[in-house]
């Protein structure tokens, strides 16, 4: 449990600051003041102030907060009028240029997929990557009657580009029966079939009939390196994307959906079960979760919704187009709700978290 924790907690601290990092930076360089940096929500459990900036950790592991002066009515008293009323004054961010104000909401995402790559960088670099070759084809399934053969390389199936095997494997378990056009090269030769997956009852799920190699490849060179790195992001880019489709049209369930709750069990189950192959495997499989998590975070950031970076580059792109600001005001008011929304859904969420962890 301890060791649960503090994995969980270090991998959490290092995705939260990344994101909160990039507003830091991107909005200190823009001349904007920074009011407070926090990790976490909630009550404060410890904090240090300089003479520009609170840094602060917070009791719930949600999350995280770069607050700037003037965003959403959060103005230092110093800075408020006679009557104590709110006043524009340099350092705000209401006082910022739109564009200096677009960059530095859009960096915290930005600073997400940053470490996401970096992060990636150290995974194919030590453990290389899945080729999307086949290993075995299963006799009388959909595969074998399309003429795909062992040590097929698979190209790309309904028009995606399949870079490593986990592609293939996420469709596979995405499919609900319909027929995939892949593309594919045996012996150097490129080649098209169709495949309609066949039900299984057992697992409830659909198969085409072949598995990969497990076979990794290591880049041997830093453009070998880099271009891998690109698929491994990629491919957690896509596999969050068609998680958010199904679960939007209803193909997962909210019950489904993890909140910190639920990440700090699985962070807890991946430990055990690696635990026997030693520190490295450990190490590089936390990584792994890290990248996984870094580019959740960076994509439900971007979601157009009220409280979110997305939410708030809509504003700004509104000014942008209308040449002037939408109200602080009804922005915060529609910001706030938004928050209220958010934190009513992450209450849900841990009630489910945690109802999946009572026997």
């Amino acid at each position: 449990m301890v060791v649960t924790i503090i994995l969980f907690l270090v991998i959490f601290g290092v995705v939260v600051i990344s994101h909160e990092l990039g507003h830091f930076l991107i909005g200190r360089a823009s001349g904007i003041h920074v009011l407070e940096f926090a990790i976490g929500m909630g009550p404060t459990l410890f904090h240090i102030d300089t003479p520009k900036t609170r840094y602060s950790i917070k009791l719930l592991p949600l999350g995280g907060a770069c607050m700037f002066d003037g965003e959403d009515g959060n103005y230092e008293e110093s800075n408020k009028g006679k009557n104590g009323l709110e006043e524009e004054h340099p350092g705000s961010f209401l006082e910022a240029g739109v564009w200096a104000r677009i960059a530095t909401v859009f960096a915290g995402p930005l600073f997400n997929f940053i470490l996401a790559f970096i992060l990636a960088m150290i995974l194919v670099g030590f453990s290389g990557t899945d080729l999307p070759v086949v290993y075995r084809v299963s006799e009388g399934m959909p595969a074998a009657e399309a003429g795909i053969e062992s040590g097929d390389k698979i190209i790309s199936i309904n028009g995606e580009s399949i870079h490593v095997y986990r592609q293939v494997t996420l469709i596979s378990q995405l499919n609900r029966g319909d027929t995939l056009d892949v593309v594919y090269e045996h012996d150097g030769k490129r080649m098209e079939t169709t495949i309609t997956p066949v039900y299984d009852s057992t697992a409830d799920r659909y198969y085409m009939g072949f598995q990969g190699t497990g076979e990794e490849m290591t880049c041997n060179s830093p453009v070998k390196l880099v271009q891998y790195t690109f698929y491994e992001v990629e491919y957690w880019v896509r596999a969050t994307f068609k998680s958010l489709s199904m679960l939007v049209t209803g193909q997962v369930s909210l019950r489904e959906v993890s909140g910190p709750v639920g990440i700090a069990s699985f962070v807890g189950e991946t430990y055990e079960e690696v635990k026997p192959y030693g520190l490295p495997t450990i190490i590089l499989t936390m990584l792994n979760i890290a990248v996984l998590l870094s580019v959740n975070l960076g994509i439900m950031n971007l979601l157009p919704l009220p409280a979110l970076d997305g939410g708030r580059l809509v504003f700004l792109l509104v000014e942008v187009i209308r040449g002037k600001p939408v109200s602080p005001e009804k922005e915060g008011f529609v910001h706030m709700a938004g928050f209220m929304a958010f934190m009513v859904l992450m209450v849900l969420v841990m009630y489910n978290d945690i109802m999946k962890l009572i026997p």
